[in-house]
């Protein structure tokens, strides 16, 4: 008898021990937020038919998955964006109140706050970053005469600060923009390669700064090194019994304009034109490799850009232009529309600043091919994954962050979220959006659409964004009641930041 409660026993440790050791992968998709840098929202086919850029699986992506057409950066600058969507938090609400870091500055995230990586790591998640920071490292100071010096930083050190600090379990970032230096990569808290040229300031399209640069990093082959490790981390997680989240920021189509050799001409539309189709094939890399990994059908992948691009319409005429001069940084609009008929460029409070295309697909939960009409921003994706998940939103965190979930699932088609507060670059311009109502409290575009304007300087801009989406009628004299509700519910939105 003994025996036999003693052999139970054993038993039911070992079946214990074995289901523990095969716990399986929680039911939560892997989760893949692809964010390129400086694509228009007239860049991808999908979302301006006048295009003749080939964005074949951009295209598909948005045929399978939900196209939100109204989707917005919180800032229309890199970095300001980048840390919105990290933290789900506005950036003017920090140190940063305009402009954006450059590759030598300090980190911008706290250590305390928690991102959407610390988040998904409570979950069960791995977490991984591939691609463009932007948001400052910890390179040491000076502490020895290596060659690997420059603005008293020595780069052959260990970092103090990497993205391994804000959550990610793995790294491989280049420090920010690519026209910033240093000219690197940084895989978790050590620079890939210490062996060091020194690069001369060049112009467009292939422009960058002056300053140094790993000598095995070439500036056109740097979206197919950021493939080659995205890659590389997703082959690791997927054999994982975790999900696995996965940051890709490209570097592209910002300057400098570089597609690799195998892309020059193809659009037919400059070397802007093939970038943005590299973009288009990158992404469309992954998404085999997930049909290939059988991981395809609970992988969510988001994709959308950090602001609009920079590349200006002329409006008039057939002058020379980006596709018949490729130094030149603006498109006729009978070549092409980088921001569709938006007005407005890459750092302006205007649409064509912060309105961007964004796709999400999950095809083990979202309908095919449908278009959604509510407006979101790049900070909500934090909530949403937190409701994704079933989880609670970090208490103190992610404050400007809204759950658009119910919008994925098709429970819902509006979730009526809060308005979004827009943020332009050089000058700090607000916005603020309501519904179809958009005010601008400032007198120009904040930054390179003339006239720049000067923040909080009247008369205001007040545009009916649903019948007037190029904002060519100003109705802020003929609104008055309008323009005095948007002002109040900004400044409590605001409050003292």
């Amino acid at each position: 008898m003994m025996n036999r409660i003693l052999k139970t026993f054993v038993l039911l440790i070992v079946a214990t021990i074995f289901f523990s050791c095969t716990e399986q992968k929680p039911d939560y998709p892997n989760i893949i937020i692809i964010l390129a840098d400086d694509m228009g929202y007239g860049d991808v086919q999908a979302f301006n038919s006048e295009s003749e850029i080939p964005t074949p699986n951009l295209n598909k992506l948005s045929e399978e998955g939900l196209m939100f057409m109204d989707a917005h950066t919180p800032s229309s600058i890199c970095t300001p964006t980048r840390y919105g969507l990290l933290t789900g938090r506005y950036c003017w609400r920090t140190s940063l109140k305009r402009g954006v870091l450059r590759g030598y500055d300090a980190p911008l995230i706290k250590e305390d706050r928690q991102t959407i990586a610390d988040y998904l790591k409570t979950k069960g998640y791995r977490t991984g970053i591939v691609g463009k920071w932007h948001l400052g490292l910890g390179f040491q100071n000076n502490i020895g005469d290596n060659e690997g010096v420059e603005n008293g930083f020595d780069l052959t050190q260990k970092l103090y600060s990497s993205p391994n600090n804000n959550g990610f379990d793995y790294s491989f970032v280049h420090p920010a923009s690519l026209d910033f230096e240093p000219y690197l990569y940084v895989r978790n808290y050590e620079v890939v390669d210490t062996e060091f040229d020194s690069v001369p300031t060049t112009k467009f399209p292939h422009f960058w700064r002056e300053g140094l640069k790993s000598k095995s990093l070439e500036f056109d082959q740097v979206l197919d090194d950021l493939l080659l490790e995205a890659k590389g981390f997703i082959k690791r997680e997927s054999k994982s019994q975790k999900p696995f989240f996965l940051y890709f920021p490209l570097t592209a189509p910002h300057k400098p304009v570089s597609p690799s050799e195998k892309f020059i001409g193809i659009s037919g539309k400059g070397l802007y034109g093939d970038f943005v189709t590299q973009i288009d094939w990158t992404a469309g890399e992954i998404f085999n490799l997930l049909e290939e990994l059988n991981i395809d059908e609970n992988t969510l992948v988001i994709f959308a850009s950090d602001n609009g691009s920079a590349m200006y319409r002329i409006d008039s005429g057939n002058e020379p232009d980006h596709v018949t001069d490729e130094t030149l940084a603006y498109y006729n609009a009978s070549n092409h529309k980088a921001n569709s008929l938006l007005r407005g460029i890459k750092g302006d409070t205007y649409e064509g600043g912060h309105r961007v295309p964004f796709i999400v697909r999950w095809p083990a939960k979202i309908s095919v091919g449908k278009k959604v009409d509510e407006t979101i921003c790049l900070t909500d994706i934090f909530e949403t994954i937190v409701e994704l998940t079933g989880g609670v939103k970090p208490k103190g965190n992610a404050e400007d962050s809204y759950s658009f979930f119910s919008i994925i699932t098709g429970e819902k088609e509006y979730v009526n979220r809060p308005p979004v507060i827009h943020h332009s670059g050089g000058k700090g311009m607000f916005a603020i959006r309501k519904e179809n109502w958009k005010m601008i409290l400032g007198d120009g575009s904040g930054a390179r659409t003339k006239p720049v304007g000067t923040p909080f300087q009247k008369p205001y801009q007040l545009y009916d964004i649903e019948n007037d989406l190029t904002e060519s009628d100003n109705l802020i004299d003929k609104e008055i009641e309008v323009a005095a509700k948007l002002e109040a519910e900004f400044l409590e939105i605001k409050g003292d930041d």
